[in-house]
């Protein structure tokens, strides 16, 4: 490139990043929005100390989560409310919020459900039991497990019909993993670490398989599956390019973000899996780290004297969330946005058939 053409270059206006253009409904004018991209808050004078918020890429829903949600809303609209959910449709207080407030009503167990009523199984998946109870009460059920959850469930069965002893590598409570190990159709041992490995009472020749929780990375399996594999003789998995993308995706976000952050903030709920995991890689990078629900969790003195801080939100955390810490950082000290880069997911999950039939005859009717 000649000296002439970097210096075009240099004057081209910066292309906004997909963050940018996610604020607009945010911001007043494209002034501010021109403010944004190049760093400098709204509305406040860039004199004194600049902090620079590093946001993770990707961040926040994945393909699974925004179809649960949308499988919800959909569901709302065709059907009306009442919709029964069971169980969180994903973790997020926010979005279970707002799903109420549309009609949604959230319910432990299908004993909550009343005869006839619309009923939707959350993203993490359900046991074989809780599709049994649908069916022999004859609710209408719309099922929003995650497409990689089911695909999960379809190996462990693969496996099972090779006679093969089942491991599940997740953890124990997680919604997700009391549907696998119901799903399958065979007995499962857990294990969330290599001492639970050891600890399996089985002949050394057993032929066994494994499946993962998909809130699990490649990362975090690997010295599992490795126990398994060296402690074993007959060991069948899935590849490793099965394990979610999305959850793996935001593990090695977080990575990135450590190598240039000080501190580091993730956007999720207590009981979300991928979201602590986050907030665990962090304090594994060295670097104070902290998991909040939305901006009133933010505490200013995590902020003393730090120059740089990391932002990121788990696969459940709407970006809304993402934009209330910005703006509340922005009422504590001036903020630099930076956009790092990473991997654009371009995967969607689409809903039902049943559902998309009637979206589509809502559109030709406009």
């Amino acid at each position: 490139m000649t000296v002439e053409e970097k210096k075009a270059q240099n004057r081209a206006p910066r292309k906004k990043t997909r963050y940018v253009r996610d604020l607009q409904a945010s911001f007043a004018s494209e002034a501010q929005l021109d403010a944004l991209s190049y760093g400098r808050a709204p509305n406040k004078p860039t004199a004194g100390l600049m902090v620079k918020v590093y946001l993770a890429q990707p961040r926040g829903f994945c393909a699974g989560v925004e179809r649960a949600i949308d499988i919800v809303d959909r569901a709302l609209v065709k059907y009306g409310a009442p919709v029964y959910v069971r169980h969180e449709i994903v973790h997020n207080r926010h979005v279970v919020d707002k799903l109420k407030a549309s009609g949604a009503i959230f319910v432990e167990e299908l004993s909550e459900v009343p005869s006839g009523a619309t009923t939707v199984f959350s993203a993490h998946g359900v046991p074989r039991s809780v599709v049994d109870e649908a069916m022999n009460r004859d609710l209408p059920v719309i099922d929003a497990t995650c497409p990689l959850v089911s695909k999960v469930h379809n190996q462990g069965k693969y496996y099972v019909g090779l006679g093969r002893t089942m491991v599940l590598i997740g953890h124990a409570g997680h919604p997700e993993v009391e549907g696998t190990m119901g799903q399958v159709g065979a007995p499962m041992y857990l294990v969330s670490n290599e001492a639970d490995v050891l600890a399996m009472d089985l002949p050394l020749d057993t032929p066994i398989a494994y499946v993962t929780q998909t809130t699990l990375s490649v990362d975090d399996t690997k010295g599992v599956i490795a126990a398994l594999v060296g402690r074993f003789s007959d060991v069948m998995g899935p590849d490793t390019a099965d394990i979610c993308y999305a959850t793996q995706n935001r593990q090695t976000a977080v990575r990135d973000l450590c190598k240039v952050a000080e501190l580091l903030l993730v956007v999720g709920a207590k009981n979300s899996s991928n979201s602590n995991r986050l907030r665990e890689i962090g304090v594994e990078e060295g670097i104070p780290s902290f998991l909040i629900a939305d901006a009133t969790d933010l505490d200013a003195t995590w902020i003393e004297g730090v120059e740089s801080i990391g932002l990121t939100a788990g696969a459940s955390a709407p970006e809304e969330l993402v934009v209330g810490v910005i703006e509340a950082l922005r009422k504590i000290t001036h903020v630099e946005v930076i956009q790092m880069d990473g991997v654009e997911e371009k995967i969607v999950f689409h809903p039902p058939a049943s559902l998309r039939e009637r979206a589509a005859k809502q559109t030709s009717d406009l």
